[in-house]
């Protein structure tokens, strides 16, 4: 143990001289992606609070034929403005962009709607433009509600209940908390988690096997009396110690930026605090091995840095993609689900931030199985290096 507690003194001293590539480390990915996640998201939250609030233009072709209709859009903050002159001209403001979205209301809609026979208007907009959709989506909401009130009118005028319209009344119960509609948005939080914590022990992986190779103080190195069964041990150790500092960075940063957030005004309200930290930090650290001898492994086989930088990168993609495919569908914790790495953290992180209890055979199961893969993982690097080929 003496032995490989040098070897990791000197992987860790080496590391701290290159302060370019350390702070490349362990700011760019602990730090750069909770501020990128938090301007995203509040920018996300203010526009739509914005746009529920804003006043919305839009102009209407043949406001003069639906003179009660427009003053029932004004009366839901939407302001009648002229159109363009005809329905083709409509259809190009809004394919160019000029407008987001174009009312018009054809020279027949007082007869139809006199004759109490469905009157015909027409909503012109671009759905493949999010902006546009979402005015569109507004004012298509007015012209439904407009629609339902009229005929409501309709059948109290003729002495029947509007009630006939609502054969099933359907009361919703709502049986989510303010931290489970948290998850929403801040589900994807392990993946920041795991990308940073790979990303702090990246390039300490990349320089004492591929580094130490092209700079040749790999082969002097070997031939010191030390097992290279110790040489590795040191090395993987140095890794996951920055790692593990990188996590630790990239735990607080969220737990700083999610007060900066207004998840308060749409009803959220994470369970993110200190004890979830420390639980998540607990969670992750057996990942931290796993992490560290893969890179290890996949750097030993190498002949550059370049090319490790190539292949590592490939690395720091997979782990996190059963989280991009579980986010997708929504799946629910399951045990099978616990044996594999990455995923069952993200799961088992999902519910804290939930404020839902956690499940110890499943943290036992995610914990056991991670660290077994990450033990081999770390017997293979070493295995590998007593290779006399890996100098070539």
């Amino acid at each position: 143990m003496r032995t490989s507690l040098i070897v990791f003194a000197k992987e860790v001293i080496d590391n701290f001289r290159d302060r370019r590539t350390l702070a490349s480390a362990l700011i760019m990915g602990p730090l750069f992606g909770p501020m990128l996640f938090a301007f995203v998201i509040n920018l996300s939250i203010e526009r739509s609070l914005d746009d529920i609030d804003r006043s919305l233009e839009v102009p209407v072709i043949g406001q003069e034929h639906a003179p009660n209709l427009m003053e029932y859009l004004r009366s839901h903050n939407i302001d009648i403005v002229a159109g363009p002159e005809n329905r083709e001209a409509a259809i190009q403001a809004v394919t160019v962009g000029d407008h987001d979205v174009v009312v018009i209301v054809p020279g027949t809609f007082g007869e139809q709607f006199a004759e109490a026979t469905p009157a015909r208007v027409e909503l012109i907009s671009d759905q493949a433009n999010t902006q546009a959709e979402r005015d569109a989506r507004r004012v298509r909401s007015a012209l439904h509600s407009y629609s339902q009130e009229v005929a409501g009118m309709r059948l109290v005028a003729r002495g029947v209940s509007p009630a006939v319209l609502r054969p099933v009344n359907v009361d919703e119960v709502d049986v989510s908390t303010p931290s489970g509609r948290s998850a929403i948005l801040l589900g994807m939080m392990s993946y920041f988690f795991i990308f940073a914590l790979l990303m702090g022990g990246m390039y300490l992986a990349i320089d004492t096997t591929a580094g130490e190779r092209e700079r040749g103080s790999l082969e002097p190195l070997l031939s010191l009396p030390v097992t290279r069964d110790q040489l590795m041990l040191g090395k993987i150790a140095a890794t996951c110690v920055f790692m593990a500092v990188s996590l630790l960075l990239s735990l607080c940063s969220f737990y700083f930026a999610l007060k900066f957030m207004p998840l308060a005004q749409l009803g959220m309200t994470p369970n993110f605090g200190p004890p979830v930290i420390a639980a998540t930090f607990l969670l992750l650290l057996p990942f931290i091995l796993l992490g560290a001898s893969l890179m290890t492994l996949v750097a030993s086989f190498t002949k550059s840095y370049k090319e490790a930088q190539t292949w590592l990168s490939v690395v720091l993609v997979a782990p996190t993609l059963p989280i991009l495919i579980v986010s997708i569908l929504t799946l629910r914790p399951q045990l099978e689900f616990m044996f594999i790495p990455s995923l069952s953290q993200h799961l088992i992180l999902v519910g804290m931030i939930k404020n839902e209890p956690v499940n110890l055979l499943h943290v036992a199961i995610s914990v056991s199985s991670t660290l077994a893969i990450g033990a081999v993982l770390t017997w293979i690097c070493a295995r590998l290096y007593r290779r006399e080929g890996l100098l070539g």
